[in-house]
């Protein structure tokens, strides 16, 4: 997804001038062609990532439109405050691109796990959150939105789905109606997991690439139904929740650090995101709701 990033920016910078790249020394080789196409736009400013906010604001109140681009942890939890108050609390415009979705860097522990960014920010007034799940849709979302005057975070991940869906921000997706009594609402990369788990079963399966705003219509559309929200992460069940009056358990995170070294599939597994538990789970709730 990081190349399509590349791909995406090369072609927005080239028509539209107040595009700034400003990276935490991550994706450097990668961007090269940004930096020597267009070196006074573009800023490596090295591991200080609550700078790369501030900087980011101060751009933004001047009228440009930064992209800040580094490790997810790291420009969200640990740069939230700045994002709170020097970007969404002025209401100064900002894109916020990150990389190591959850388990993304599984090798190297919970210091670059990356699992409660969507959650946190959701929280925050005047941002956007963006999960994409393919390189279309980030291509596609970020064209919409990189110059909407709202922070705007874009969730990147190097193990995305190959699946088209229709795309268009703030919108899910119904990928299967069988009017069944079970909904399984996802987000996400993890999408790939739950379509292959969920096949052969009887279940309805919406699909989220926008986490705030999140699309309550959809959201209703299925309220008479058991709903099961599947996700490696934290934020899309809350964000489901904010529709009252309805039937709904998650099956994703435990509240517990994952403290295994391996893959991003191992991981899953671990936690039980495998295509085989989110199968047997579906299972298990269909059963219940005969």
């Amino acid at each position: 997804m990081r190349k399509q990033f590349k791909s995406t920016i090369m072609d927005l910078a080239a028509k539209d001038d107040k595009i700034v790249l400003m990276l935490g020394d991550v994706s450097v080789y990668l961007l090269k062609d940004f930096k020597d196409k267009y070196p006074d736009r573009f800023y490596n400013m090295g591991i200080c990532e609550n700078t790369l906010i501030s900087s980011a604001a101060g751009l933004g109140s001047q009228g440009f439109y930064p992209f800040v681009h580094t490790i997810a942890p790291f420009i969200t939890e640990r740069s939230y405050e700045q994002i709170k108050l020097d970007l969404c609390y002025n209401e100064f415009g900002g894109n916020i691109v990150s990389c190591g979705a959850s388990f993304d860097y599984a090798w190297d522990g919970p210091t670059h796990h990356s699992y409660t960014d969507l959650a946190i920010l959701r929280l925050l007034p005047n941002i956007e959150v963006i999960q994409p799940g393919s390189s279309k849709e980030l291509d596609v979302l970020m064209r919409a939105r990189y110059n909407n005057g709202k922070t705007t975070y874009f969730r990147l991940s190097d193990h995305p789905h190959d699946i088209d869906i229709p795309v268009e921000f703030g919108k899910g997706a119904v990928i299967r109606d069988t009017a069944s009594k079970v909904t399984v609402m996802t987000a996400g990369p993890i999408l790939k997991n739950v379509l292959e788990a969920c096949k052969e079963l009887d279940v309805n399966l919406v699909y989220f690439h926008t986490i705030k705003p999140i699309d309550k219509e959809v959201i209703k559309k299925f309220k008479d139904t058991k709903i099961v929200v599947i996700h490696d992460a934290f934020g899309l069940y809350e964000a489901v929740c904010e529709v009252p009056g309805l039937r709904a358990s998650f099956h994703g995170m435990p509240d517990a650090f994952c403290s295994c070294y391996g893959t991003l599939e191992s991981v899953r597994k671990s936690i039980r995101l495998d295509v085989n538990s989110i199968k047997e789970l579906v299972s298990g709730t269909l059963k219940e709701n005969r």
